[in-house]
């Protein structure tokens, strides 16, 4: 079956009448998929007989100094990575779609939305829930998912998911990487090969630190390798490396027991990148 469109409220019923019985999984995306969108699809299929496919650049998510006029709009690519994924609807709405003139209520993303990601883009996660909120109340889907990479957003969704009682199950996928260990991200494109080289000691810290079993010295690992990469040409811009705990995103010191989550990003060029792993 071709991969039927939705524009609007309108076209995702149709379309969702069209699909027939069976679970429904939803990815949501801003588009300028990539392998890792793959791997989310691919995840989604396990746990449904059809996926629908988001794409929004959602401006609720940006910042005054955040880059939602560059980032990457590629339609036509991003469809016919959903037909060879065995995507059965995509829905692509506009901003007015989306959102009502003269909105009044948001989602707040609470504390977990103000720490680490959230210090660096203050309202960035309100901006999130508020559009994952009415995808999700839009599509109706049984699950959803999303990728680890963003792992702030993800245990964020989860937590209004279980407050707000939404009834939809939650899945995350692993991060997928390129063979030299650069975490897959849309925004890689805008890197020059120098860049890139930069880029890679984020993966490399994460390493580095991993390699460790004491909280205080995972984080002095993956400082030491971060330290030295702003001293490359073209030098890497440190926003943060925390040591979180990965359901409060609050830091962990050396009393902490139980799995940690290792946290980064930072600005190479005018690109700003995020990665991060667990820590058992």
């Amino acid at each position: 079956m071709d991969v039927i469109v939705a524009g609007d409220r309108a076209d995702l019923v149709k379309a969702k009448y069209t699909l027939g019985a069976g679970r429904l999984a939803l990815v949501p995306t801003m588009g300028a998929l990539h392998e890792g969108h793959r791997s989310l699809i691919r995840l989604a299929r396990e746990h449904a007989e059809h996926v629908a496919v988001s794409i929004f650049v959602n401006p609720l998510q940006f910042g005054p100094s955040d880059d939602f006029s560059r980032y990457p709009r590629t339609f036509d690519a991003d469809l016919e990575v959903c037909a060879e994924e065995g995507v059965g609807v995509v829905f692509a709405p506009s901003a007015e779609e989306m959102y009502l003139p003269d909105r009044q209520v948001a989602i707040s993303s609470g504390v977990m939305g103000t720490v680490v990601e959230g210090a660096f883009r203050p309202g960035h996660f309100d901006g999130v829930l508020t559009v994952v909120l009415k995808l999700l109340n839009l599509v109706q889907p049984d699950v959803a998912v999303f990728g680890q990479k963003d792992a702030q957003q993800l245990a964020i969704i989860r937590r209004m998911v279980a407050d707000l009682d939404v009834p939809v199950s939650i899945i995350g996928a692993p991060t997928v990487r390129e063979p030299d260990g650069l975490a897959l991200s849309s925004r890689n494109r805008y890197l020059s090969a120098r860049e890139r080289t930069t880029a890679l000691s984020l993966s490399q810290a994460l390493a580095a630190g991993a390699a460790e079993a004491v909280p205080s010295r995972v984080l002095a690992a993956a400082k030491a390798v971060l330290e030295g990469a702003t001293r490359l040409d073209p030098p890497l811009l440190l926003d943060y490396v925390e040591l979180v705990d990965p359901q409060t995103f609050q830091p962990v010191d050396d009393t902490h027991r139980g799995e940690a989550l290792l946290v980064v990003a930072a600005k190479v060029g005018t690109t700003r990148l995020i990665d991060n792993t667990r820590i058992p």
